[in-house]
């Protein structure tokens, strides 16, 4: 009964078998390997973008950092939602990277920016002159940290508001399999054809072992990215096995196999939540993430069974048991139903 990340999983048999190749042999160094090439040309095929650039890094803070600072001024501020992962989870990542480009918090609804608030947020910035943040590029988050997802009108919208300002888009795709396969759009069409610029592809939560694609999908900048991934300690030598990882993820749309599998646990998962006693779904799940207020005696039968999850706004330890407390549940490729079941009716 583990729910406490997509991050916690294992690695797809496929993705250790496509390491176990790469393995053979030598390979040339630095991303100038054959395979590496192969990702990025499926890449190109898969987004229907033959002049995208493609660059593999270990994390997606790498992906959301190098892609951010290679776009933003140092005096710049990037704009996104107040619980985008770049703000919660990164530690001033973008920041670092950026040499000093601050963040910018747009208040969310259900997860999400809303056109209204980010023209706000747009508008209130280079009011100043010198003595303000300048407007640097606007990232949002697909699906978001809430579990929920834009539809393919939300994201555009936001990049239609961006436009008007002459902004930078990206998109913090962590998640972005689970977010197309719910959709049931094409890549291209949940990103550049929607107006994004920068798409920071996620692997790791979705079965693999860690690798991400930073998609530039225009390439003026390509130079400044690999500079920054370069001096940022974010260039593998043996490159190979993260081309492994990708090539494996994409081949036969294992990418959205696993998206799907992760998605249909979670609302396996969300079903049985909605027919609980006492229990309530603090959002829409959409994706693979619930966000839930359960009382704390629940939870207390929970954890003793050995169910795996974290608590989001408070304690087991002091309360009334009846009390609601807020837990994250997400699922993950290689989540069985049987677990599902067994937590649910223990719940």
């Amino acid at each position: 009964m583990h729910f406490a990340s997509d991050n916690t999983g294992p690695v797809h048999p496929k993705v250790m078998a496509a390491l176990a190749r790469a393995n053979e042999g030598y390979s040339s160094a630095y991303g100038s390997d054959a395979l590496t090439q192969q990702v990025t040309e499926r890449v190109r095929e898969i987004f229907e973008a033959p002049d995208a650039v493609i660059h593999l890094v270990a994390t997606g803070t790498a992906a959301n950092s190098l892609l951010l600072a290679s776009h933003s001024a140092s005096w710049d501020t990037i704009f996104c939602s107040r619980c985008s992962h770049i703000h919660e989870d990164e530690c001033n990542a973008p920041e670092f990277f950026s040499g000093g480009a601050k963040l910018t918090l747009v208040d969310p609804e259900d997860g999400k920016m809303t056109p209204a608030s980010l023209r706000a947020a747009i508008e209130a910035e280079e009011t100043r002159d010198v003595h303000g943040p300048q407007r640097g590029p606007v990232s949002l988050t697909q699906a978001t940290e809430k579990g929920t997802i834009h539809s393919l009108d939300e994201v555009r919208a936001l990049t239609d508001v961006a436009r008007e300002f002459d902004l930078t888009t990206h998109m913090d795709g962590a998640r972005f399999a689970n977010a197309l396969s719910q959709i049931g759009c094409s890549p291209a069409e949940m990103s550049w054809k929607a107006g994004i610029d920068l798409l920071s592809f996620g692997g790791t939560k979705n079965g693999l072992m860690g690798v991400e694609a930073a998609i530039l999908f225009d390439p003026a900048k390509d130079r400044e990215f690999q500079l920054r991934r370069k001096r940022g300690a974010h260039l593998f030598s043996k490159h190979r096995y993260l081309a492994a990882q990708m090539d494996a993820y994409l081949t036969d749309a294992l990418w959205l196999d696993m998206a799907r599998a992760a998605n249909d646990a979670c609302q396996r998962l969300a079903d049985g939540f909605r027919d609980a006693p006492g229990v309530n779904l603090m959002y829409r799940p959409e994706a693979n993430i619930i966000f839930a207020r359960l009382p704390r005696a629940t939870h207390r039968r929970l954890f003793d069974a050995g169910a795996e999850y974290h608590l989001w706004d408070g304690t087991l330890e002091d309360g009334p048991e009846e009390a609601p407390i807020a837990a994250r549940f997400v699922t993950d490729w290689s989540a069985r139903a049987e677990d599902t079941d067994r937590f649910l009716s223990l719940l």
